[in-house]
This record gives C-alpha cells, structure tokens and sequence, in this order.
C-alpha cells in the first residue's frame, strides 16, 4: 500500500530520481524517459476516459490506467528477473493477452478499413488517437531504453499491444459517432 504524506522530498533537486530497489539514476536516463511517456500515455488515456463519461470503453480504459502504473513501476526495476513477487510488480503475458481479447471484441464490430484514417472523429475518437500516439512514443522510449538495461520483455509487448487497442478503440467509439475521418491522398493539392 502506497502512503504519502509529503509530495517533495527533495531527493531529486540534484537531478537523480530513485529505482524501486533504492538504487539513483539521472533524470536523464533513457529507463526514465521510457518511464515519463508512460506516465504521460496514462494521462493522456485519462482524458480519453473523461471524454466518454460512462460509454464503453472507459471501464477498460481505466483498468488499462492501473496495469500503466504497475507497467512504470516494473520498469523502475531492475534486474532481469521478470517474475511479480509480492513486492515486485511486472507486466504478464495474460495482461498482453486481455489486451488482444478486447481488441478482436470490438473490431469484430468494425467495418474492414478501406482506407488510413485520420486522427479525429468525435472528441472522444480523437482523445483516443493522441493516447495512442502517446503509447507509440513510450514504446520507443522503452525499447531504447531497454538497449542499455534489461526491460520485461511482457511490458514491450504490452506497449505494442496497447496502441493497437486504442487504435481499435478509437474507431469502435467513432463508429457510435459520426465515423471515422478517412484520409483523402493528395486531396488538398489542388
């Protein structure tokens, strides 16, 4: 159980940030950075779940918010040790796995796509898009990241799979809308 009762600590003013084993790194760490887009794509995610109030898929999204923060702390673990512990959190297959689940649940109501498509549609939609391009850059980041020092190899997967999810979710909530915006090749040349 997380208890804070000061938010500044201090601990960082000199540019390093704290590891869950204690260990200190820089701020500027690439295992940081992927950490941040990770943080930033929940964000972004919560302003999708504010945009759809009640409508599906918010419950999802908001289950997806709290497997973020567990996929922040399991990259702030080092080690290559991947199995959770009591006090260990990890990304498992069977988290990648809902993730799959959900998308063919709700592409199988979606139309072939004919076409790209453009980030936007309803508010909603397009809330959706910018977390999934959010996600793409954390799972940059992470990848990077995991160049320098090992990463959970279930929490890669899990990045991938989670901008194809809100992709897919983008256009499952499009589609209870006005549709998804179709890209239109050299349409604006003329």
């Amino acid at each position: 159980m997380v208890k804070l009762n000061k938010i500044y600590t201090r601990t960082g003013d000199g540019g390093t940030t704290g590891l869950v084993n204690g260990s200190r790194v820089s701020k500027a760490d690439p295992r940081m950075a992927a950490i941040g887009d990770v943080d930033e794509a929940n964000s972004a995610i919560g302003v999708a779940v504010v945009a759809l109030g009640s409508a599906e898929p918010a419950p999802a999204l908001t289950r997806i918010q709290n497997d973020l923060f567990d996929l922040g702390a399991d990259l702030a673990t080092p080690g290559e040790d991947f199995a959770p512990g009591e006090m260990t959190l990890r990304i498992v297959p069977a988290q990648v796995t809902r993730l799959e689940d959900e998308i063919d649940a709700m592409n199988a109501d979606l139309e072939p796509l004919t076409s790209f498509i453009l980030p936007g549609g309803s508010g909603a939609g397009a809330a959706l898009h910018l977390a999934r391009a959010i996600v793409r850059r954390a799972e940059r980041t992470a990848i990077a990241a995991g160049d320098h020092v090992p990463l959970n190899p279930a929490a890669l997967a899990y990045l991938n799979r989670l901008s194809d999810y809100l992709f897919v979710a983008s256009r499952y909530v499009n589609k209870m809308a006005d549709g998804d915006v179709l890209w239109v090749p050299g349409g604006s040349r003329s």
